[in-house]
């Protein structure tokens, strides 16, 4: 795995609000296995990706390649970065990503397909009462300039903004490059989540959260609303004319090097059959040949957002709030100004935790200065995820515990940090 892979910001940065989605035993992610009564050809090709493109895309297509005699998919969502570096590694096949090539080292080796168009939908509780969001309205939210509903018509409480940690996710990413020009932009969301899913899970339980999340991976889930932004509510109609601002397209990624490349190459294929389009459809995306006059109109159309979404600002906005402490970290992990970035971010998010006590908040992962220095392995833990709880990264862990891969073993004692 590579180092990319674990750009995760570290599990002191979130509070009370990481929550991690429960693992399969024998693997690093949740696997599922299409099923058919016929033999499959070959080895099985193996996916793994973000939790978006396995719902719109993924999970019928791999059971109907099966089921037509292609041969076994074996699926593994969790998120963006770590499909992508899975497909870079040679330990997956397929990726799936909400976002394009990021322009880094890996993702420039990889090949990024086009198969469909979904949007990017603001999410909120059913009981919230706002029916609409402007572009600057965002903007001004995800930078944390706008706290409150009452500011966008809405009743007084506060704005509890959720978002995916990792910041290549794939849906983070695109709507980042849409509203301000660039996918790595720190902005100000405290409650901060291992995937799409474990976001909508914490939006669901909570009438002031906001997130964001795509349109097939929502569609139908009474727990959820989504909010139409500029007047126009996202729908495959609206995808497909373009009115609706943020859609996206998706991606299989796949490495061109691979063994498996002529597999890969016949899956892709087969995505543009009426038989594999019917199943698109059917999971509220549109085709990609279907919106290929989306192309055309790509680069007005982002010109367009982000001239709106950037209103009257004379400059780019600092940093946001929790996005400081992330940035320290990375340079200078035990500096001075580190540990007061630090201590501003702690105090923050007590006093949003005192605010918003009526919400539903998960529980505390944080680690404090006094923890030990070891750790012993527990049920469904994966090294990514212990790093993340620990502050620590993936290279280092394997490093300190003289670890060939990321295999470990219920029970294991890790040493998670250098004397």
């Amino acid at each position: 795995m590579s180092v990319r892979a674990v750009r995760l910001l570290p599990a002191v940065l979130l509070g009370a609000c990481l929550v991690a989605p429960a693992v399969a035993r024998t693997t690093h992610h949740p696997v599922h296995r299409a099923t058919s009564s016929k033999s499959s050809k070959g080895p099985a090709l193996i996916w793994r990706g973000d939790i978006t493109t396995a719902r719109a895309v993924m999970d019928d297509m791999a059971k109907e390649w099966q089921r037509t005699g292609h041969g076994r998919i074996e699926l593994q969502p969790f998120n963006t970065a770590s499909g992508i570096d899975a497909v870079a590694a040679g330990t997956a096949d397929i990726a799936g990503s909400a976002r394009p090539s990021d322009g880094s080292p890996e993702d420039s080796r990889l090949t990024f397909t086009p198969v469909a168009w979904d949007a990017l939908v603001m999410i909120t509780n059913p009981a919230n009462p706002v029916r609409n969001l402007s572009l600057r309205q965002l903007h001004e939210i995800y930078f944390g300039k706008i706290t409150n509903w009452s500011q966008v018509g809405g009743r007084n409480a506060p704005i509890d903004l959720y978002a995916v940690i990792s910041p290549n996710d794939g849906v983070e990413y695109s709507l980042r490059t849409l509203l301000y020009g660039r996918g790595d932009q720190q902005i100000s969301a405290p409650r901060l989540y291992l995937n799409t899913k474990a976001l909508e899970e914490g939006i669901a339980l909570n009438p002031n959260g906001l997130g964001l999340s795509t349109l097939a991976d929502v569609q139908g889930n009474p727990k959820l609303r989504t909010i139409p932004v500029n007047g126009v509510a996202p729908t495959v109609a609206n995808i497909a004319d373009g009115s609706y601002p943020l859609y996206t397209p998706l991606y299989l990624v796949t490495n061109p090097n691979s063994p498996k490349a002529a597999q890969t190459q016949a899956f892709l294929d087969y995505l543009q059959t009426d038989q594999a389009k019917t199943v698109l459809r059917n999971h509220s995306v549109l085709p990609y040949q279907d919106g290929i006059a989306l192309v055309a109109m790509e680069q007005a159309r982002r010109d367009k957002v982000y001239a709106e979404a950037n209103a009257t600002s004379a400059k780019p906005p600092l940093a946001a709030p929790g996005a400081t402490y992330a940035a320290a970290v990375a340079i200078a992990p035990t500096s001075e100004r580190t540990l007061a970035a630090r201590q501003a971010l702690e105090k923050r998010n007590a006093e949003a935790a005192r605010s918003a006590a009526a919400a539903a908040a998960p529980p505390a992962m944080a680690s404090t200065g006094g923890a030990p220095r070891t750790y012993t392995v527990a049920k469904g833990d994966t090294l990514s995820g212990i790093a993340q709880k620990k502050g620590v990264n993936v290279a280092e862990l394997r490093r300190w515990n003289h670890l060939k891969n990321d295999n470990i073993k219920l029970g294991q004692v890790l040493q998670v940090g250098s004397d």
